[in-house]
């Protein structure tokens, strides 16, 4: 979600005359858009912004802005922290970026500008994306759930939906423009409907968007267990385009846990949801997020998390280590957990995890996928001819081919598997016409540019 807001921040940015800085170039602006999840960010952000303190001093013209989450949760303070910030924007005010960075210059003083609530959803900012052929459409924002450990409702709001309409007509306007797949956005997508008093929206949004001609994949980030429905998994196995992943937070195994983090559901009813969907679609891929270490874990609950992993054999999992946010109940909580146990634990479920993701992985071998090659994931593995794809159940593939361009659709046989990801040997290959563009695009773009909203730190580091 936050790298679709930064898409339409510099999507802004460029209707509002700015250019891209070119690497080696250095900017007049930096923007960070910021998140709060963990405690890790804070120190990214303060850490990140120290080192353009000495750019600030020497160029004054040189604009910094904070943005996203933590400009929301901080406020002034981070203003106080770091006092040569030239602009403060929150969650709910992404539009008022441009003015601003405008009124910063001319008032030659820091603007701080938070709203606490969303008026309306905001679907008309410009989005500057990155691919041609891969596209984030959100379609609520908010959240109107009260988990004990996240501290996101308090910053994006209560949930507000996005009307229809504008949902089809921005997905349909980016087939037309060559985009083969579209991921729908949301902290609760199936909760999608409930804020317009529709029920059963969700599904229908599936099915409708998925039914736009030319669009070839269709995914969805992320559903609540509470609000999963049977029609959702109908509306899955019955779209063609809509493809056989879901990504489902389960967060604990334990129901003792899962009660203490208000989630609302239990094991057993997370389980049914997982048999459900590989009733209705065999081939399905079942991805999850789990934290570790949750106030007031025991032993006892840690196995449950692990024995309901192992029932649920996910195709892979975000672990994460529980961490303190301040603002949310559980940070308050007795018997937080010792940081120690809390690795250990990690540990423990991340090999098991390896385990499952190898066994699931090497099954594969001799199947054939169709992957669509990724710009973002690029050429990162170990042998560098390379490009990267994901199948339609979300598992990462390499394959060989010097033919190959991002956007195209590959047929490959699996040849080699890790827990991580696959390596095919290359079919048949596929163009689509947001391949093409985005080919053409690079092609003429030249050097490459420091995308705004997300700065080369090695870059801004070196100067």
């Amino acid at each position: 979600m936050n790298v679709h807001d930064t898409e339409r921040i510099a999507g802004l940015l460029l209707d509002a005359g700015y250019e891209a800085a070119l690497e080696d170039s250095t900017p007049d602006l930096v923007v960070f858009n910021t998140c709060a999840v963990r405690e890790n960010a804070d120190n990214k952000l303060y850490g990140n912004l120290s080192f353009l303190a000495p750019l600030k001093k020497s160029n004054p013209n040189f604009q910094i802005a904070v943005g996203g989450c933590m400009a929301q949760k901080d406020q002034e303070s981070i203003i106080k922290r770091a006092p040569y910030v030239d602009v403060v924007f929150g969650t709910h005010n992404i539009g008022s970026l441009p003015a601003l960075l405008e009124r910063a210059r001319i008032e030659e003083a820091s603007q701080v500008e938070i709203k606490e609530s969303l008026e309306h959803f905001p679907s008309t900012l410009p989005a500057r994306r990155h691919s041609a052929f891969s596209a984030w459409v959100s379609i609520s924002v908010g959240c109107n759930n009260t988990c004990t450990f996240c501290i996101v409702p308090s910053l994006r709001g209560i949930e507000k939906d996005r009307p229809k309409v504008d949902i089809l007509t921005e997905a349909r306007a980016l087939v037309q423009q060559g985009v083969v797949e579209i991921t729908l956005l949301g902290q609760n997508v199936n909760a999608y409907g409930v804020d317009l008093g529709e029920r059963g929206a969700f599904a229908q949004l599936i099915r409708d968007v998925g039914g736009i001609e030319g669009l070839e994949r269709l995914r969805f980030v992320s559903p609540h267990p509470r609000d999963f429905t049977q029609d959702v998994i109908e509306a899955m196995a019955e779209t063609k385009a809509a493809m056989p992943h879901l990504h489902m937070p389960l967060q604990s195994g334990s129901d003792r846990i899962l009660q203490a983090m208000r989630r609302s559901y239990r094991s057993e009813r997370y389980l049914k949801i997982i048999s459900d969907v590989r009733s209705a679609i065999p081939e399905a891929g079942i991805t999850t997020d789990i934290i570790v270490g949750f106030p007031g874990e025991s032993d006892a609950d840690f196995a449950d998390t692990l024995s309901v992993v192992r029932e649920a054999r996910f195709t892979a999992a975000y672990t994460f280590q529980y961490s303190k946010r301040p603002g949310t109940p559980a940070a308050t909580m007795p018997d937080q957990i010792n940081d120690l146990v809390m690795a250990e634990r990690y540990t423990v479920l991340h090999k098991l995890q390896q385990e499952i993701s190898g066994e699931l992985n090497r099954a594969s071998l001799g199947e054939s996928y169709e992957i669509l090659i990724s710009d973002h994931e690029g050429r990162h593995d170990v042998d560098r001819a390379r490009l990267n794809g994901r199948t339609p159940d979300f598992r990462l593939v390499h394959v060989e081919g010097a033919e190959l361009r991002a956007g195209d659709i590959a047929d490959v046989t699996i040849t080699e598997s890790s827990p991580n990801f696959m390596v095919g040997s290359l079919n048949a290959v596929r163009s689509t016409p947001g391949g093409d563009a985005h080919a053409a695009r690079h092609k003429e773009a030249g050097p490459t540019p420091i995308m705004i909203g997300m700065p080369s730190l090695q870059k801004l580091k070196s100067l």
